[in-house]
């Protein structure tokens, strides 16, 4: 049985999907590598909250879409899992379903940056159902 739990935090907007579809979306991120099981928070911030986070964890100036922040690796946990964090400005961001699932994605390990287009490719794929 799976037990997957989506925190949405914060005001994403009148653009912002509602949170059983917030839930829905990371759950098929999340299902496509294989988990079913865990908590994760998706956070809608500012662009200054997330220029921030920005420069501290990856070290590049100004605001973005989206951050993503892994939090427990696969393995045994003391209580639910914890997946992660995934932290969306909404003024930087032109599509936030989008934004969702390429971070929950980025959760799995996935990263469009060293891969070979599978992510993108896989994105695009969820988003269409």
């Amino acid at each position: 049985m799976s037990s997957l739990e989506v925190e949405v935090i914060g005001d994403g907007g009148p653009d912002a999907p509602p949170a059983p579809e917030v839930e829905r979306l990371v759950g098929l991120a999340l299902a496509s590598a294989g988990v079913e099981a865990g908590h994760v928070a998706v956070e809608y911030v500012d662009a200054e909250r997330i220029a921030e986070l920005n420069a501290a964890h990856r070290g590049t100036d100004g605001p973005t879409d989206v951050l993503s922040f892994p939090i427990d690796e696969a393995g045994a946990a003391a209580g639910p899992r914890e997946l992660g964090d995934i932290v969306i400005c909404p003024q930087h961001t032109t599509d936030l379903r989008e934004a969702v699932v390429h971070g929950a994605l980025h959760l799995t390990g996935m990263d469009h940056e060293t891969d070979e287009g599978e992510m993108l490719t896989l994105q695009a794929e969820l988003l269409s159902w």
